[in-house]
């Protein structure tokens, strides 16, 4: 063996790479919820559980009565942007209907 190898082997660092995997943080979540009027007909918010929520008859049901009881009930929980979306297209979709159902979000 040629001294210039031997050299290498002993004198020089040979350091080992290791990979880290990054930490993700999983979204924040927000709550969609339904807040109660003595307007909105009871039928048109089952009706808006239905189309924006993907709920079905009896589970968009529960909720209206939760809603109507209770002042306010949770419609689902999503990411910021799509909890965004949903509100948005609850009120759109109540404003042309002209009916003064509220949808917020809340972080949960």
């Amino acid at each position: 063996m040629s001294k210039d190898i031997r050299r290498l082997d002993e004198d020089e660092d040979l350091g080992v790479t290791t990979k880290s995997k990054p930490k993700t943080k999983r979204p924040n979540m927000y709550r969609v919820l339904l807040l109660n009027d003595d307007f909105t007909p009871m039928e048109f918010v089952v009706h808006v559980l239905e189309a924006f929520f993907n709920k079905g008859r009896e589970d968009a049901t529960r909720i209206m009565l939760h809603v109507h009881h209770h002042g306010v009930g949770e419609c689902g929980v999503f990411t910021y942007e799509v909890a965004e979306t949903k509100v948005s297209q609850v009120m759109d979709f109540a404003h042309q209907h002209q009916h003064p159902l509220q949808c917020i979000m809340e972080k949960k």
